[in-house]
Formats: C-alpha cells, sequence, structure tokens
C-alpha cells in the first residue's frame, strides 16, 4: 500500500497521444502527489509513454473503466484521490481547487463541474451527450432530490473514507454515474467545482459509445434506485400494476352492478392478477425496504473504523 496525502489516479485505454502530457501537467501543479496510470489493456504505447514521463504504471487487464476503478480503489492508499482521464479534457490547473475540499475534510467528493461555464457545451463535439448529461441528472434529481450541476464527469475529487466503503458494482463508463448516486443516498457530503473542458486533440478518439454505454448508465441508475430505494422503487412498479388492473377491472365491476352478470370472465380474472401483482410489489417493497435499512447501519458502522483509522 502506498501512504500518499494525494494520489492522482488515471484510467486509461490507448492514450498514447495525450497521456505524456497528461502525467507532466499533474505533475507541475502537484509535485508532492503522486500520479498513477492504469493501463486498461492499450494497445498503444500508452504505459510506456507514462512511465517515461514518470508515472507510477499499473495493468488492470479487464475491460472497462468501472473494472479499473475498483482495482485503483483497493489498491492505493491516500487522503484524497484525485481521478482524471487520461485524455487531456480537464484541466490540472484545477487539481489544487478540488482537492483543497477534501484536505480540509470539508467534503467527501468533489465534482469537477464542466457545464455550469458554458465550456462543455462549446467544446464538445459529440453529439447527445450534453442531452444525455441532463437525463442522467434530471433522473438522479427525481429519485433522490439532488441536482447535480454535472454528473458524467470523471474529473472529481474524493476522501478515503468514501472510496474505501464504496461498492464499485459497474464494470464500464457507468462508474461515474454509480459515484454520483452513491454520494447523495449515502450523504456523503458533496462540492462542485467549476472547471475548463476542451475537446480531444485531433487524432485522439473517444471510447464513449452514446447509446450502448447510455442505455447502461440508464440502466445501472434503475438498479441503484432498486437496491438503495426498494420501498419507493416497488412501489411505483405496484402503483402501474394497480393502475393496470383498475382499468382492466372497473368496466367488469361496472357491468356486474347493473345487470349481475360477469360476461367477460377473462378479463376479470386478468384484473384481479394485476391487483395481486401489485399487492406483492408492494410487500416486496416493504420487506427490501427493512433489509435495506439494516445493510446500511452496517455500511454507516464500517464507514466510521475507516474514519478512526485515518
Amino acid at each position: 500500500m502506498d501512504q500518499d496525502e494525494i494520489a492522482v489516479i488515471i484510467p486509461c485505454f490507448n492514450e498514447a497521444q495525450t497521456i505524456g502530457k497528461v502525467v507532466d501537467d499533474f505533475h507541475r501543479e502537484l509535485p508532492e502527489a503522486t500520479v498513477y496510470v492504469y493501463d486498461n489493456a492499450s494497445t498503444d504505447a500508452t504505459a510506456a509513454i507514462a512511465m517515461k514521463h514518470g508515472a507510477t504504471v499499473r495493468h488492470e487487464p479487464r475491460r472497462g473503466k468501472g473494472n479499473v476503478c475498483r482495482q485503483m480503489f483497493r489498491d492505493i492508499d491516500a487522503a484524497c484521490y484525485l481521478m482524471v482521464d487520461g485524455d487531456d479534457t480537464y484541466p490540472a490547473e484545477a487539481a489544487k481547487g478540488l482537492c483543497a475540499p477534501i484536505i480540509d475534510k470539508k467534503a467527501d467528493m468533489v465534482v469537477g463541474d464542466r457545464l455550469s461555464n458554458g465550456t462543455y457545451a462549446k467544446a464538445n463535439r459529440r453529439a447527445f451527450h450534453g442531452l444525455g448529461n441532463n437525463l442522467v441528472r434530471a433522473m438522479i434529481k427525481w429519485i433522490y432530490g439532488y441536482e447535480y450541476a454535472d454528473v458524467m464527469t470523471g474529473y472529481r475529487a474524493m476522501s478515503k473514507p468514501f472510496v474505501k466503503t464504496f461498492p464499485v458494482l459497474s464494470e464500464g463508463f457507468q462508474i461515474e454515474t454509480e459515484l454520483s448516486i452513491h454520494a447523495v443516498d449515502r450523504r456523503w457530503r458533496i462540492a462542485d467545482v467549476p472547471v475548463e473542458y476542451r475537446d480531444r486533440p485531433e487524432g485522439s478518439v473517444s471510447k464513449l459509445d452514446t447509446v450502448k454505454d447510455g442505455l447502461k448508465v440508464i440502466a445501472m441508475i434503475g438498479t441503484l434506485f432498486k437496491d438503495y430505494r426498494p420501498l419507493k422503487f416497488f412501489s411505483l412498479v405496484a402503483l402501474i400494476f394497480c393502475i393496470g388492473g383498475l382499468c382492466a377491472g372497473m368496466p367488469v365491476v361496472t357491468e356486474y352492478l347493473a345487470t349481475g352478470l360477469v360476461p367477460r370472465f377473462p378479463t376479470a380474472i386478468l384484473a384481479a392478477a394485476l391487483m395481486f401483482t401489485a399487492a406483492i410489489s408492494l410487500a416486496t417493497g416493504f420487506i427490501l425496504d427493512a433489509v435495506a435499512k439494516v445493510e446500511r447501519k452496517q455500511w454507516e458502522l464500517r464507514v466510521y473504523r475507516q474514519t478512526e483509522e485515518d
């Protein structure tokens, strides 16, 4: 384990064009920090270039940013973790501003906000990325009641207790959404720091598939919603089935009250089945909510132990 005050952690896949500059920039801005580059089975010279520029290089063969972050969080021991992409889209000049609230123990996660100052919308040339970010922000606000300035940013600083008690579930680019939701649900202290965003240099290619990875992000939000807020999730499911049962059953009941007959017997069975399913969903929500509360208490105790170790 490496005992550092600040660890700059950079997950990389085929970033040979930019990684040298990124490492040099963060060495310049944070000379006291250790810069880690985790090479995610690159097919170019990313690892060699990073090592030549003085980074501590490690290798993660399992493809996907989530897999890389999981291993980084396990391996590295530091008071502050500054995560940044290796594509030279985030300014190293903002590093001290992101790390300061963590070092001063005023925040547990600091988000590098690209959206508030308009630089992301101006510089990013990839279609629908801004729309996807806004959609995820809206979903998190609706479910959790917290409005992020920027959810999908890859530039953020985190405290040791936050990192060491964070269970990484995702494998790919869902990791930013997972970090954001975990911070809100577990009531960590969150801060936003506006940063200037610049698009990738000419010849550098993004690994993010807008549609495929966007659907994975939405699926991750649904999964975490079910796991973190089961009562709310299954109550909504129950409401949907209940509405379906009422729509199917009301004409049958009305006809029965008027004639005393039930000529549409299959529809009556369908309505009863939908209402029964709604009741089962609601009961499932109550049971899983009790389980989630026990798990949350155990997690809180783990955080206390981790904080005491620091």
